[in-house]
This record gives C-alpha cells, structure tokens and sequence, in this order.
C-alpha cells in the first residue's frame, strides 16, 4: 500500500530509512535537516515552514521531498525577488511560495530521494497548487530533465569548482597554471606567510565549543560586514560538529598563537564544500588562502575529485576553479506571469552560456602547447 505524508519535522522519521535514501552528501541527510529545522534556523518563526514530502509504501519510507513553505525568499542563492514584486503590484500573492532546497546552501545535489522521482514531483506541484508556485534550487541535472518533463521552467546560473587532477600536491596543480596564474598565487601565499600567519586543520572530535564560538564570531562578522543578518546559530554548529562530524571540517588561522580567522567545510567521499568564513584581523590576501588554497590542499591530501567554492566570485576563475553550470527549476501557478518568466529565462539563458563562454576563454590554465 503507498502513501503520501507532509510533515513539518522530521522526529518521527527513522534516521537509517532517510539516509538510505539521501546518500553521503552531508547536506541531505536528516542530520543536517534537523540541526535545521530543531535550532529554529529553518522553521516557521524564521520564514521556513517545513512541508517534507514522504512517499511510504507498505510502511517503508520509499522517497522524500525536503519542502518548505517560505514566507520570503532570503537564503536561496537563486533571485526571484523580481518574480515577487511584479506579483504583489498585481494584486496576486506571491509568499508563502513552496520551495525544496537546502536551506542557505547553494551546492548542488539531490532533491528528490528515493526511485519514485516521478510521484514525488506531481505530489508537491499539486501541493504547489495551494501557493503561488514551486521552487527546486539546485538539484542534479537529471532530477532537473524530470522536473522539465513535468512542466517546470529551468533556470541556469554559474558557480566555480576546482577538479582534481590526480595531483600529487599544491605544487603539481600550479604547474598545470599559465606562468602568470603561477606567479600571481604564489606571491599571494607568500605576503600571507610574511605576515605570521599559520593554519591548523579541526576535524570531528577536535573541534570544541570555544573553536565554534571563534568561528561563529568570525561569521557574524562576515555578515556584519555586508549588512545582513546572519541566517545559523552557535547551537546550529554545536548540533552539526556533534552529528555529523565525518563531513565537518574547521580551518584556524593563527598569528602568535592567537586566531585571526576561520573557514568551515564540510566533505564527503568526493567532494569538498566551502561554507562560510571570517576573520577577526584584516590581513591582506588571507581571504584567499583561507578560502582557496588551503582548500585545494586539503582536496589533493585526501585525494578528493572536487572542491566546490560556493555561489559568485570571478576572482576564483584566477585561482584555479572553473565555471560550472547550476540550475534550478520553477513552476508558477499564474499562467500571465508563467509566460513572462519563461520569456525571461530564455532571454538570461542565452546570457549565462555566453557569459561561460566568456569565462573559459580565460582559463587560468595553461593551453595546449604552451610550455611555461
């Protein structure tokens, strides 16, 4: 017998059942979820009312939705504040709209768990049919083609990862640079190395609760700094070093002994994810050391494919990451404003390849031929 089931936590999910569907990538897994959803970070009062979608069949859950009714759209990563307010100047509500994503995490991955794609995305766009529209941000490209199949607009935008090339160590990787990129990185790691700088690795059981409180410190600041309020909490972080801490690694920068900085990645068996970062001192270039290549160094020792580095960021194209396509993908229950979003996704789609093209034409690699 199968069922359907919307809940607004998930307490009474069995945590094995949900991870065999979510897999190793840290962000899906009901750990992560609850850390969300239990701390408040992700819940009604902060804007993100949770609406998991399960499909059970004779008991066993079989496949999962993470949903959330949002009352805003901050912590997306993917715009639609325009799609609003052309909403609300026309007298339609907009909010609540219905979203599945991972709250605050612009990293691509799994949406739709479980084999039974398909009922899982006619069951929330029939749940969509009670707000204004549905949102999937992020998914895999093949969970992307379903949701198309079903009648849902596909939007494309750009992020930087890093591929690992089989390196042997950083060394290896800035010789695959041009001479430029070369000399530019090293003389960045240098000015950080002359300013004192030292940097020590946390993982799992390493990483205490005053190493979460300097980092929480420094995240703030990151935030504060850009005029917005920070979306996590220290019991967010606390929650997640203690849940999941095979995926959690801390990076301290260190000067005389004292912290000057911190960058939170998480990992697994593939890929290396970075997160937030911030630093308590203004160091020149050490932004980059923090973000990049100690990243990158970490990604070549254990012997990971990919370092992502997050949403935005030209400046990571000169440090080695390359553009990667991302995509998400819309329904809007109005049929007006349906039409004119398509119009405008195809006009932006066209502006992201070229936009890609643009950027490959300055690969920091070196090119066929060239011997320095």
């Amino acid at each position: 017998m199968e069922s359907l089931q919307v809940v607004d936590s998930l307490s009474g999910v069995d945590r094995e059942e949900w991870n065999a569907l979510a897999g190793s990538q840290p962000f899906v897994r009901h750990e992560f979820f609850s850390a969300l959803i239990d701390t408040g970070c992700a819940a009604a009062a902060s804007g993100w009312l949770p609406r998991f979608l399960l499909l059970r069949r004779a008991g066993a859950l079989v496949g999962a939705m993470p949903l959330f009714a949002k009352s805003h759209s901050y912590g997306e990563y993917v715009f639609d504040w325009a799609w609003a307010d052309a909403h609300e100047r026309r007298g339609v509500q907009y909010y609540p709209k219905l979203l599945c994503a991972v709250p605050f995490t612009p990293v691509r991955g799994t949406r739709i768990l479980g084999q039974d794609k398909e009922v899982l995305i006619e069951a929330a766009l029939q749940l969509a049919r009670e707000s204004s529209s549905l949102h999937v941000l992020f998914p895999r490209e093949e969970e992307a083609e379903l949701l198309a199949a079903q009648g849902m607009m596909l939007r494309r935008n750009v992020q930087f990862h890093w591929r690992n090339q089989g390196y042997a160590d950083f060394e290896a990787f800035l010789a695959r640079l041009s001479h430029a990129r070369r000399k530019n990185i090293r003389q960045e790691r240098r000015r950080v190395r002359e300013a004192g700088v030292a940097f020590r690795w946390l993982e799992a059981g390493a990483i205490e609760r005053r190493h979460w409180e300097y980092f929480l410190r420094c995240y703030r600041g990151t935030y504060a700094a850009h005029r917005s309020r920070p979306y996590l909490s220290l019991e967010f972080f606390l929650r997640l070093g203690a849940s999941l801490p095979e995926h959690t690694a801390l990076l301290l920068a260190e000067r005389d002994g004292h912290p000057v900085a911190s960058a939170l990645f998480l990992a697994d068996g593939r890929s290396l994810y970075g997160r937030y970062w911030g630093a308590t001192e203004r160091i020149a270039l050490l932004h980059f050391e923090c973000c990049y290549y100690q990243a990158i160094e970490y990604a070549i020792r254990r012997g990971l494919e990919v370092f992502e580095g997050g949403a935005q960021g030209e400046h990571k194209l000169f440090r080695g990451l390359l553009p990667v396509e991302t995509v998400s993908a819309h329904w809007l229950a109005h049929p007006r404003f349906a039409r004119a979003v398509e119009d405008f996704l195809e006009r932006e789609g066209a502006g992201i390849a070229r936009y890609v093209d643009e950027l490959c034409e300055h690969s920091p690699f070196k090119r066929a031929g060239e011997e320095r």
